[in-house]
């Protein structure tokens, strides 16, 4: 037992200078790295929070969505728009009514670019924005602006209007499908978006505009996606252009039905999809607006595809497939103003009526006067979203959009929610845009008749525009 003592001695020795040496590392270790930060755990998580929402106020989620909805809405152009157009023309056309679709996804954007968005949501008056303020997109990055869309780079803020910008103009090819020169069309559409389109979207939805009822109008306009600016727009420049340029060879006499429903089957499918980019997106954020306008589009083309399916069946004895796809259609556009703003029970009121009207304005209506509106733009578009705009004065409410109920407004507080007041406010706009756009419309031909002319020849018209405008045949069986 003796024996051991010395080795029990330096053991202890050794633990001692073990711990020493942990003690002189700890405190050299605290002297070097910050000291925790006091509070619960949970302070210190909402501290970090705090921290990084200051530090960046994109929300991701918000521009996500707002990404997906620039590609829905681009592909209610192409492929959308061309298969719904190209299908309904004879197939000596088809190429060159998808071309009118196509070519503007070029044109628009580089105008775009350029002085167009600037122009429509620069600052500037009550009708347009300063061209040069955002000249080639000159601080437009990804800092939000707040004016518009406050959790989203300004730059996707930017790539989502623009696409509304492409599908407008497209949307007036209908018209004239068929019989306008590919130069006159260009030279039109460049013009077009230029004096109408972007002076409108400025008064709608631009900082100061005439009618945005958010930013600072004078006229308190509800229109959530685009009634004024997209389809009552293009629907009363259709008319016009079918006016001004006239019947197509041999319009009414011989009869010209489409050359592939299923194309435009097809076509209707996409449009009907990227709808839900073109209204839920406009809520620019992924919270309860953008679930709200979603539903209500939806409800509101199922209740137009069946209204105008029983209309056609009811006069004619067999509702067609492709009536069902152009009440479905009339039924997106008459939404597309309200969807921010109704409840879902109105929506299908809306949808209901739209199929019923759109109907009429397409069989009687057309008859009656004996334009030739080729694809029916006005009586889809024009009519339908004039209808949304005026039926939003009364079923606007503010459980679904609730800003709406206190807004000031000429330094008043003003409710917008449905009744008379809105109601006229609405006429209003309604009237502007279709004399404004009408009558910049009607001019703008003239210019255009004066410096290439607007139709191609009857030759050129009897062989096709695939072949005489673009040198090609969509068949070559």
């Amino acid at each position: 037992m003796l024996a051991m003592k010395p080795s029990f001695r330096q053991s202890d020795v050794g633990l001692r200078l073990l711990l020493a040496l942990v003690l002189f590392v700890s405190a050299a270790a605290a002297t070097f790295l910050p000291a925790a930060p006091p509070g619960s755990v949970e302070a210190r998580l909402d501290a970090l929070e705090a921290k990084a929402a200051a530090a960046s106020p994109i929300n991701a989620g918000d521009n996500a969505w707002l990404l997906v909805s620039s590609a829905l809405v681009l592909m209610m152009t192409a492929p959308g728009l061309m298969l719904f157009y190209g299908g309904l023309v004879r197939r000596k056309n088809v190429l060159g009514t998808m071309m009118h679709s196509l070519v503007l996804m070029g044109v628009i954007s580089v105008v775009w670019v350029v002085y167009g968005y600037s122009m429509a949501f620069g600052e500037g008056n009550a009708f347009f924005g300063n061209p040069l303020q955002h000249f080639l997109l000159r601080g437009v990055g990804n800092a939000p602006n707040p004016d518009y869309a406050a959790t989203v780079p300004a730059e996707s803020f930017m790539l989502f209007q623009m696409m509304f910008a492409i599908i407008t103009p497209a949307l007036i090819s209908g018209a004239i499908a068929e019989r306008m020169k590919f130069s006159a069309y260009l030279l039109f559409m460049l013009l077009w978006v230029t004096v109408v389109y972007f002076p409108l979207a400025h008064m709608v939805w631009g900082k100061g505009g005439l009618f945005n009822w958010a930013l600072g109008g004078k006229i308190p306009v509800l229109d959530f996606a685009g009634g004024m600016v997209v389809h009552i727009s293009s629907g009363v420049s259709a008319l016009v252009c079918a006016l001004v340029m006239g019947k197509r060879l041999g319009y009414p006499r011989e009869p010209m039905p489409p050359h592939n429903v299923v194309l435009s089957l097809i076509g209707a499918g996409l449009l009907w999809v990227g709808w839900f980019g073109f209204n839920a997106g406009s809520a620019l954020c992924a919270g309860e607006l953008a679930t709200s306008a979603f539903a209500a589009t939806h409800f509101s083309a199922a209740a137009a595809a069946l209204s105008w399916a029983f209309c056609e069946w009811s006069q004619k004895g067999k509702p067609s497939v492709l009536g069902a796809a152009s009440g479905m259609v009339a039924g997106l556009a008459t939404i597309t103003p309200a969807s921010g703003f109704v409840s879902i029970p109105s929506a299908l009121l809306i949808g209901l009526a739209a199929g019923a009207v759109c109907y009429s304005g397409v069989t009687h209506l057309k008859a009656r006067f004996g334009y030739d509106d080729s694809l029916d733009v006005f009586g889809v578009h024009g009519l339908g979203s004039s209808l949304g705009m005026l039926m939003l004065g009364f079923l606007a409410t503010a459980q679904v959009n609730p800003p709406i109920a206190n807004c000031k407004i000429g330094g008043q507080i003003l409710s917008l929610a449905g009744g008379m007041p809105q109601f006229f406010n609405q006429l209003k706009g309604v009237l502007f845009t279709t004399a404004f756009a009408g009558g910049a419309t009607f001019l703008l031909l003239k210019i255009v008749a004066g410096v290439v002319g607007l139709r191609v020849s009857e030759e050129d018209e009897t062989i096709g525009i695939d072949l005489s405008q673009h040198g090609e045949s969509a068949y070559n069986d």
